[in-house]
């Protein structure tokens, strides 16, 4: 029986979201299903149980006030991986503090890279590929007149199987001890 794996997730519904999806659509339509997100914690198998996890991270949320976070430049994990994304620009340092809180209990797990906060636009089967797409995505977001700001005050815990991502649960930011400053 194949084992899955859990993300913690913050969806981009917002006209930046919009764009990364119409992009992913054009440049990738392998992965055109993906909904826009800021991946608080990436893909994991778990060390417990999914609802000792979910019970780990509504008791982490429950203290963290929502924050919002500034967009920078399209760029690329090339050579490691063919991925292009958007930097967070901003408030990154938020990002990472939310992602070091969440990162324990059931949810620990040895990375295999070091956590830079991203938007991701996609992720190609091969390097030329990626620097192909990055070129356009570079070219489209320098046309970009919306705002670059994405607000972080919902997460969803999401499980990959066969294939294919689910929504778990939505886990909402409280107001805790965290303070807002960004």
């Amino acid at each position: 029986m194949p084992i899955s794996r859990y993300a913690l997730v913050n969806y981009v519904r917002n006209p930046v979201g919009e764009f990364v999806e119409q992009l992913r659509r054009e440049l990738h339509p392998p992965t055109s299903h993906m909904a826009a997100h800021l991946t608080i914690l990436p893909p994991r198998e778990l060390s417990g149980t999914e609802a000792a996890a979910l019970e780990f991270l509504e008791e982490v949320c429950s203290h963290v006030v929502s924050f919002s976070v500034e967009l920078g430049d399209v760029e690329t994990f090339l050579p490691t991986t063919p991925t292009v994304f958007i930097q967070v620009k901003r408030a990154a340092y938020r990002i990472r503090e939310l992602h070091d809180l969440v990162c324990g209990k059931g949810l620990l797990c040895a990375e295999n890279w070091p956590y830079i906060p991203h938007l991701t636009i996609l992720k190609t089967e091969t390097d030329d590929q990626a620097r192909a797409a990055l070129a356009i995505a570079r070219q489209r977001w320098a046309e970009f007149s919306g705002e670059r700001q994405v607000l972080v005050e919902q997460l969803m815990f999401v499980r990959e199987k066969d294939g294919a991502w689910q929504d778990v649960a939505h886990l909402p930011l409280g107001h805790g001890q965290l303070s807002s400053k960004s």
